[in-house]
């Protein structure tokens, strides 16, 4: 049987705070993610404060599939008080699928990585398999699944390599 949905709360590191995504965070997070180049590898463009707002009032309201769950963080620096970034996990039963994203002039620094291995230790401790999609190209996105405790698999989707957690040995 498969666990509850977890419930989204604050995830500390030694530099970070992993905070629940709110509305209110639209518009310093749009000013974060307003470089084309973050899109890359994913598609899109730099979204407005409305369309990033309209966008966290969907993901407040929740997955319309029941046994889904959308759990979103902004990620503060807490040195510098301020967002940086984003992780993510979509929760379907025992798996969650998550995903990261740091703004173009905090890159370099080990947020991703240290963001990104706070969250998959958060949802293992939850019981939880975690699964990651990178782009073959996507070299900095590949450090982060690993340093995260992800290993690639030879399943591709939508050309993306589907990274997974290994089990604690």
């Amino acid at each position: 049987m498969a666990s509850p949905p977890p419930a989204v709360e604050v995830i500390r590191t030694v530099r970070l705070e992993l905070v629940p995504l709110e509305v209110g965070h639209a518009e310093e997070m749009a000013a974060v993610l307003n470089d084309p180049a973050l899109h890359a590898f994913t598609g899109g463009e730099p979204e407005s404060p409305e369309e990033l707002r309209a966008r966290y009032v969907r993901w407040e309201a929740g997955a319309p599939d029941p046994g889904t769950a959308w759990c979103n963080w902004v990620i503060r620096a807490r040195e510098e008080g301020r967002l940086v970034g984003t992780v993510q996990a979509t929760v379907t039963g025992d798996v969650a699928e998550v995903a990261w994203v740091v703004g173009t002039a905090w890159q370099g620094r080990g947020y991703a990585s240290e963001a990104a291995r706070a969250l998959v230790g958060w949802l293992r401790d939850r019981g939880r398999t975690v699964v990651a999609h990178v782009h073959p190209g996507h070299a900095a996105s590949a450090a982060v699944a690993r340093a995260a405790g992800l290993v690639p698999t030879a399943e591709v989707h939508d050309g993306e390599v589907r990274w997974e957690s290994v089990a604690p040995a």
